[in-house]
């Protein structure tokens, strides 16, 4: 092996991540921001097209750990993917699949009690969204069903089968920033310090689509530092949860059922708010109370960790060659 390619492989992480940092970012200065940024008219679905095309940017961590795999020698050892036996991680990845719809309700309840001006049981500024959406396909702006149950029906359709309906984007995400990043960092780190630096280095990965008003909007003070900085607080809470349930079944496919299942429910947050609601605050789990369902059960996850990691029994699943 040459001295360069030793270099690599000594540093894999870091390889990784800059990798994945330069595919995604470059795609999405090159790609995503002309889409946004540009006339769709033509196209009859604007808001679907620049959908698809961020959706697109999540694949580029698994490519990432590809291309980090391959130029270092590491090859396919390891991959973190097959689960500990059934009966060790059934229950955690149960928890992976339906705990992030209830951590999301508990955010939103939490937050229409502490904030009940921003309750709109009619879901007027939701109501509005939709049939914009309807006529940008042409199709009638006139809603098939209520709100109310439009929302029952988001929830319960998103806990039930988002994990698999997002199970191929999120799954690029996750063999990446779980079944890799992680587990190279957990070998050489602490644990706590293992799960806020992936966080941190996660949140600043979506720096690009944040700046452009991904999931904190624009034209906010701070902008566009003070949601990056509150996208790497998110990534780093979400982070932990997904690391726990990836550490107690061995697998990075029960974070990538989690990522799915939050993706497919988070939206139904602010279906009920009014059209004003800070993102920063809530009720969608990107703010600090709407989120306080994942920070309260993610600081218990990562006390467990810890604890056992003081006891000598966390296992961190080993990804590729240390």
């Amino acid at each position: 092996m040459s001295r360069f390619h030793t270099l690599l492989a000594s540093h894999r992480a870091m390889t990784f991540v800059a990798v994945t940092f330069s595919l995604t970012w470059i795609y999405e200065f090159a790609v995503v921001y002309p889409i946004v940024e540009g006339d769709l008219s033509s196209f009859g679905a604007p808001g679907l097209i620049q959908t698809a095309a961020i959706a697109a940017a999540m694949l580029f961590p698994a490519i990432g750990v590809l291309v980090t795999r391959l130029i270092t020698g590491e090859g396919f050892k390891n991959c973190v993917i097959k689960p500990y036996a059934l009966k060790k991680s059934l229950p955690w990845f149960l928890v992976a699949w339906f705990g992030p719809s209830v951590l999301v309700l508990i955010g939103v309840v939490l937050y229409f009690m502490l904030f009940p001006a921003d309750f709109d049981p009619n879901g007027t500024a939701f109501a509005q969204l939709i049939a914009s959406q309807l006529r940008e396909v042409g199709a009638s702006a006139e809603l098939p069903m209520s709100i109310q149950m439009l929302a029952i029906m988001q929830i319960a359709v998103g806990a039930l089968f988002g994990p698999i309906a997002n199970f191929f984007t999120c799954f690029g995400e996750e063999w990446g920033w779980r079944g890799y990043l992680m587990p190279k960092l957990g070998h050489r780190m602490r644990i706590v310090s293992t799960l806020v630096v992936s966080g941190v280095i996660w949140g600043l990965w979506h720096a690009p689509l944040t700046a452009l008003g991904h999931n904190y909007g624009i034209g906010y003070f701070g902008w566009p530092f003070a949601g990056i900085i509150a996208m790497c607080c998110f990534c780093t809470v979400v982070g932990v949860f997904l690391s726990y349930v990836t550490i107690r079944t061995g697998s990075c496919l029960a974070a990538t059922f989690g990522h799915g299942a939050l993706n497919a429910v988070s939206g139904a947050a602010t279906i009920f708010a009014i059209a004003d609601v800070s993102p920063f605050i809530g009720p969608s789990p990107t703010g600090i109370i709407g989120g306080a369902g994942f920070i309260i059960v993610s600081i218990w996850m990562l006390i467990d960790l810890k604890k056992r990691e003081r006891i000598g029994e966390l296992v961190i699943p080993q990804a590729g060659m240390r």
